[in-house]
């Protein structure tokens, strides 16, 4: 599927002999503070002890904390890794303006009417005449045979949509309203992209990041001269967030940089001017990391302000370094939060996931699953639709912790081996598994989780295993 972590059913097979006792197996487990209420999960094979984040770095073998690839080497990485895959982008190398035809292809890349039917949240139909309405917004009469590039940066957390409407469409017969289908992903705060196009009504703006091209609202982007842009972008000194979500402190003064979240990963140019150097807005910042941020103008165009980010924040001067334990750390500061596809809710889906956590080391991913399966990012140990489940399930009994499985639609990280049973954690929807009478049982998680890999079943004879088609390393 285009888009990452589907309507994916997690099937969980009952068979847990290699992950260990019988209380295990009921997954019942008395909590250490010796209180009588006991660990119950209808996540087969999972104790507490594996939804500890200590638990899974004190079992990593020595030499874990080492770095595995340098700043510069992860720098050398992005540029291979835009230079060589077909969905990533060096906005750098844009010209000035593009043909009115190239427009046209990347955004019917993105807008299309689907071939399948869609309803609206009441369960209404979406009728021809609705999508003759989408289609007209384009302004498709109104690309020019030479558009001018211009460029800009996000300034708050916003959506990407396959059309410039907010309205919301499902799946025709969709048991929830979870899946909207033309939520593509999102844009965080300080994300660069080029602008291409602008909707009929001018609301909205046809951008290009560097791993995807969508609908943006134009009040949540401002656009300012590219050299500028860039610059912005290049500044050395940053500060990264390193916490799921971070947010600056209150600013009575301007609402725009006010509590504004910004995403593990995002990074923003440190700036602490002499004559801002005992009062930004009333406050003190000794406290503080002072930062510059974009801003919308009244005429859209990009403008700076600083901003308060409290010491106390979880955010690091500098990229983290990329070591196995740094994987599991960030990835476990998602932990039950919910999933959301196209990073909808306020969250992420499977690949925002392991995107965001290696972001925050300063690696960058294709955006959907089956382009970052597909990707030639890492090292890849690709697998025929032939290739016996025994000779997959030996690999994943060695991945490594941060190693990505693919299946179509979804993507899984290695935690790490319990036994000879390989964890995983991964956002995602469904709960399943077979029934000590055969049947399927069909639960909810709806969230970053953690589960077993190998006991995985996708139908009584298929096991999950069966669907992996790559494991990539980044190595």
């Amino acid at each position: 599927m285009k888009k990452p972590g589907s309507k994916f059913l997690l099937l969980l097979a009952l068979g847990l002999a290699a992950c260990g006792s019988e209380e295990e197996k009921q997954n019942t487990v008395t909590p250490p503070n010796g209180l009588e209420d006991a660990f119950v999960s209808d996540v087969i094979g999972v104790r507490e002890k594996h939804l500890s984040a200590d638990y899974w770095v004190d079992a990593l073998p020595a030499g874990a904390g080492d770095v595995i690839f340098t700043a510069d080497e992860i720098t050398a990485m992005n540029a291979a890794s835009i230079e060589g895959d077909p969905t990533m982008f060096d906005l750098r190398s844009f010209p000035d303006t593009l043909s009115g035809d190239e427009v046209r292809t990347r955004l019917r890349s993105i807008s299309n009417v689907p071939s399948y039917p869609r309803i609206y949240m009441n369960g209404n139909p979406v009728r021809q005449a609705d999508f003759d309405a989408y289609e007209a917004s384009l302004d498709l009469d109104g690309i020019a045979d030479e558009v001018p590039v211009k460029f800009a940066l996000a300034v708050r957390r916003t959506a990407l949509r396959t059309y410039p409407t907010m309205d919301r469409l499902f799946s025709e017969g969709a048991s929830n309203t979870d899946i909207d289908r033309f939520q593509e992903s999102t844009l965080f705060p300080t994300d660069i992209m080029a602008v291409l196009h602008e909707s009929a009504d001018g609301n909205w703006a046809l951008v290009q990041t560097y791993n995807y091209i969508a609908w943006v609202q134009k009040k949540d982007i401002a656009t300012g001269p590219r050299d500028e842009v860039f610059a912005y972008k290049d500044a050395k000194n940053v500060l990264v967030m390193m916490g799921a979500k971070v947010h600056t402190v209150y600013n009575p003064v301007i609402k725009d940089v006010s509590e504004l979240q910004l995403d593990m990963g995002v990074a923003v140019p440190l700036d602490r001017p002499e004559e801002l150097s005992t009062n930004l807005y009333g406050q003190n910042p000794y406290l503080h990391h002072m930062v510059k941020l974009p801003v919308r103008l009244d005429d859209g165009s990009l403008d700076f302000r600083h901003a308060l980010i409290s010491r106390a924040e979880d955010v690091r001067v500098g990229y983290l370094p990329f070591t196995r334990a740094n994987i599991i750390r960030q990835a476990f500061k998602f932990l039950g939060e919910r999933y959301g596809w196209g990073h909808s809710y306020n969250g992420r889906d499977c690949t925002g996931f392991v995107s965001e956590v290696y972001r925050s080391m300063g690696i960058l991913m294709p955006r959907n699953s089956g382009d970052q399966g597909k990707s030639t990012i890492g090292s890849n140990s690709r697998f025929e639709k032939e290739t016996p489940r025994a000779d997959k399930e030996a690999l994943l009994r060695t991945s490594l912790v941060g190693d990505l499985v693919y299946i179509p639609g979804h993507v899984m990280m290695i935690l790490g081996q319990d036994g000879d049973m390989p964890f995983v954690i991964h956002d995602v929807t469904g709960l399943g598994y077979l029934a000590e009478d055969g049947s399927i049982y069909e639960g909810t998680l709806n969230g970053v989780s953690i589960t077993p890999l190998l006991t995985l079943q996708s139908s009584k004879t298929r096991t999950y295993v069966d669907a992996v088609y790559n494991v990539k390393s980044i190595k």
